[in-house]
């Protein structure tokens, strides 16, 4: 009788396709952009897998809302930005891969074709708690937390120009931007960060405000080539009262989106932060995106 071995069982799901409608209303001052998307990943090894192996599980999520108002010489932009993903490796447990809540608001009037004078208001946090993984003396890996929801959040209040050529890029400079930052629950939990004022706020102390500071924030949006998409999105912030070249604040986000057909696409993106307040290094993340994505639009857009 011959006998069968089952040597292993590897299953990936990790694929794009992108759904997307748009139903053009010209009775309406308002543009509105809503997109969604998942990406499940699953891989599992029998137990006499030769060639080594973890079993996990994980996945990303993604919401966007925009809703834009222009009439005349006013504008009002709205943005909804949340991402969360984790990875549940064997022997490891759940890990978050991405984590992140944006919310602005933000109104404008035209001076004339390529200038306005704006004003916004933003948020920045994340979901959950996050962690850094050490291994201690014995070769264990164990997490120490390092942030929380709220912990820190933003809250960034923009006054100033917005310099706009082209329908894909902005620039906007706002030389009054006072920022406050929030850390919930601030008692010492956060000594990995800083023992006395992580994130800039001092231990027991919930808020630090910054109120003379600069915001500069420029964004890029365009297809570079033929279905090949390029989002970036720099915001500088100086605090007057403490400026010199390593207490500016840096953040760049790049993303970069091949259409291959109708249906899939792929995403390559990265993230750099430097803020001395975190940590004295630039920080980096990248994450390959491919999954299940939805939109839906009331407009054409301007080639």
């Amino acid at each position: 009788m011959s006998k069968f071995t089952l040597i292993t069982i590897i299953v990936l799901v990790s694929t794009y396709a992108q759904g997307q409608v748009i139903r053009v209303d010209s009775t309406t001052y308002w543009k509105k952009y809503f997109r969604t998307g998942l990406n499940i990943n699953q891989a599992s090894f029998s137990s006499n897998w030769k060639a080594g192996g973890v079993n996990s599980f994980g996945f990303n999520a993604l919401l966007n809302y925009k809703a834009s108002y222009k009439k005349n010489k006013t504008s009002w932009d709205n943005q909804f930005d949340f991402l969360y993903g984790m990875v549940n490796n064997q022997g490891q447990g759940y890990r978050k891969t991405l984590d992140r809540i944006y919310m602005e608001t933000k109104v404008g009037h035209d001076l004339n074709e390529k200038w306005s004078l704006t004003t916004s208001v933003n948020f920045l946090s994340q979901f959950t708690k996050g962690y850094k993984y050490d291994k201690d003396a014995n070769g264990v890996e164990t997490g120490t937390l390092i942030s929380d929801i709220f912990a820190p959040a933003f809250i960034t209040s923009a006054w100033g120009f917005e310099y706009h050529p082209v329908i894909y890029f902005k620039l906007t400079l706002s030389p009054f931007s006072p920022r406050v930052t929030i850390v919930a629950d601030n008692n010492g939990r956060f000594d990995a960060v800083d023992v006395v004022k992580p994130y800039g706020v001092n231990v027991g102390e919930s808020t630090r405000f910054e109120w003379l500071a600069f915001q500069m924030h420029a964004e890029f949006n365009k297809d570079i080539a033929q279905n090949l998409n390029l989002k970036w999105r720099y915001v500088m912030f100086a605090n007057y009262e403490t400026i010199e070249p390593k207490t500016i604040d840096h953040r760049l986000d790049v993303n970069l989106t091949a259409k291959i057909n109708k249906f899939m696409n792929v995403s390559l993106g990265g993230i750099m932060i430097y803020d001395s307040d975190q940590d004295t290094g630039v920080q980096l993340a990248q994450a390959f995106t491919l999954g299940i994505a939805y939109s839906f639009q009331n407009f054409e857009e301007k080639k």
